[in-house]
């Protein structure tokens, strides 16, 4: 089975940056997506980063120039640098994958928090 670990959550002030890292495990010939979420307490789990099979990446309009995603096949590794950060980007991270066989599976990480003060 794919394992999501992401790490590197933290307290940064409005316009600092951090790095998260996604380690994953397992098979992951059949993952269609690999990315990031983020979820606030009480609201809606929000796709932040993705990258599809194909190397499509796509990133929320809210992160656009700021965020991005990164693969590193050799490690294993996924990463999300976030720079310009904002208080609204405040929440809980996730390492997302989505795997195909014959239906769609999500895995998920354990969460990071990521908390930008004003």
């Amino acid at each position: 089975q794919v394992q999501l670990v992401e790490s590197g959550g933290g307290l940064v002030q409005a316009g600092g940056s951090l790095s998260l890292v996604c380690a994953v495990t397992g098979s992951t010939i059949r993952l269609v997506a690999l990315g990031w979420d983020r979820q606030v307490p009480g609201e809606e789990r929000e796709m932040v980063a993705r990258i599809r099979a194909g190397g499509r990446i796509e990133y929320a309009d809210s992160v656009k120039g700021r965020f991005t995603i990164s693969r590193d096949y050799t490690k294993n590794t996924m990463s999300l640098q976030m720079d310009s950060l904002k208080p609204e980007d405040t929440a809980v991270y996730y390492c997302h994958g989505v795997e195909v066989a014959g239906a769609f599976t999500d895995y998920w990480g354990q969460g990071t928090q990521v908390t930008v003060s004003s």
